[in-house]
């Protein structure tokens, strides 16, 4: 009988077929997400006009979708520990989908909120659960770009927002851009059917002969056979309690990283709900303000994935606090007036230092923590991100409401950069100081 360390066989692979489906069924879902997250922004000018409503209840109404996704980040990062990941991704992703076209059908802003929390739950709890499943099988020497990549989808998602925005908003109306919806969820069964469930969580469950397939799609050179004995290395603390992120030397790094996942939400939400009122107030045109939206998310998807690139060939902590302090700079500019050349570029480094960085926070979030407890502290942090992302368009709002020159707006909304730079920077020496190790615990599952 051999003995077959999972773990080595996926962080051993050559990139293959396998690899490149997963990464495209989980990017696919992430364009459906973001599409969903990025569409308030999309439609906050017109429905601000049509009910009548001020910048703090234009703000407030954006974060009850946010509400959501902190409660749904916090209950489906764990659940899917529990359940499978394949499960959790498809509860949310109907959750999510079914909940945005019913706000095509809303009529008062009570209704529209109510909605959008529904819909938030089902983004909140499947943003974490994707990146576990992807960080699960993706090769060690490409596993930031492949998670970059992946989640490059979400920035793919909010371009397709703001195009679709620019063409069909002044045709059809706010009502329909929800409607589109609906369209992604004809796809739900084949993306379900093409998914793998996580092979860690198959060991664990004893479906040994569901593995053993998956390892052989990962890598078909090993070929297992059934006397083949299956030995999955976990970090200490098979519980998904959240206590675990605490445990064997995680607390300062947890708290680091909560703290900048709360500092870059806010940003991105900030940013991503009030970029167009900011621009239509300051003078440019519904369509001229959409295409700054549609530039920032193009920048996002960059970024995301050069980050990732370069997380692969350096320190990703750090290449993390590098985004951040270039986004500081970036998002400070944007108040001042400058040439449409000029403007568009800062707008796309901001997209990549904010959005991007977002993405990478969870490629270092998800190599940070253990499998057994991956989607438990991606959860987690993600949920505690969600209160950053909660407090964004609140403080948007707020800032409108007080009639605050553009540039101290964006002077504003660049703080929580520097905030969570040094976060990082706390992270990473952390991480140096321990050696980013951790007791390991041999699991073994016979054939």
């Amino acid at each position: 009988m051999r003995k077959v360390d999972v773990h080595e066989i996926i962080d051993n692979a050559r990139f293959s077929g396998f690899h490149w489906l997963v990464m495209c069924l989980c990017a696919l879902l992430l364009i459906f997400d973001g599409y969903d997250l990025f569409i308030y922004g999309v439609v906050l000018p017109v429905i601000m006009k049509e009910w009548g409503l001020t910048p703090l209840e234009a703000g407030a109404l954006g974060s009850y979708a946010l509400f959501g996704m902190m409660f749904g980040a916090l209950v489906f990062g764990t659940l899917a520990d529990r359940i499978g990941r394949k499960k959790g991704i498809a509860i949310c992703f109907v959750l999510f989908s079914g909940a945005t076209v019913l706000n095509g059908f809303a009529s008062t802003p009570t209704e529209f909120g109510i909605f959008r929390f529904l819909a938030g739950l089902g983004c909140g709890g499947l943003m974490p659960n994707v990146v576990a499943l992807m960080n699960e099988y993706a090769p060690k020497k490409l596993r930031s770009t492949l998670v970059a990549i992946m989640f490059s989808g979400y920035s793919l998602g909010g371009m397709f927002s703001a195009g679709l925005g620019i063409y069909m908003l002044p045709r059809f109306g706010w009502e329909a851009m929800f409607f589109a919806a609906a369209v992604p969820l004809l796809l739900l069964p084949l993306i379900l059917w093409k998914l793998p469930e996580s092979v860690g969580f198959l060991v664990r469950q004893g479906r040994i002969e569901q593995a053993r397939d998956l390892l052989n799609r990962v890598d078909p050179n090993q070929q297992l056979g059934a006397s083949d004995e299956l030995v999955l290395v976990e970090v200490k603390g098979k519980s998904a309690s959240v206590l675990e992120l605490f445990r064997h030397g995680r607390g300062v790094r947890t708290v680091s990283l909560w703290l900048a996942f709360f500092c870059c939400l806010l940003m991105v939400y900030a940013l991503g709900s009030w970029l167009p009122k900011l621009m239509a107030n300051a003078g440019y045109s519904l369509g001229s303000s959409l295409s700054f939206l549609l530039a920032l998310n193009f920048g996002g998807m960059a970024g995301a994935i050069f980050g990732g690139w370069l997380g692969d060939r350096f320190n990703l902590a750090k290449v993390v606090v590098a985004f951040f302090a270039v986004s500081v700079v970036s998002i400070s500019l944007l108040g001042f007036k400058s040439p449409m050349p000029v403007l568009y570029t800062l707008i796309f480094i901001a997209g990549a230092t904010v959005i991007g960085t977002q993405i990478l926070l969870y490629a270092a979030a998800a190599q940070f923590y253990g499998l057994s407890i991956r989607s438990t502290g991606l959860g987690w942090a993600s949920g505690i991100g969600r209160n950053g992302a909660i407090v964004g368009p609140l403080l948007g709002g707020a800032l409108l409401g007080i009639n605050l020159p553009l540039q101290l707006n964006f002077m504003a909304f660049a703080v929580p950069g520097a905030i969570a730079a040094l976060a990082m920077t706390v992270f990473a020496i952390s991480s140096q100081r321990s050696g980013a190790t951790a007791p390991s615990l041999l699991t073994t599952a016979k054939a």
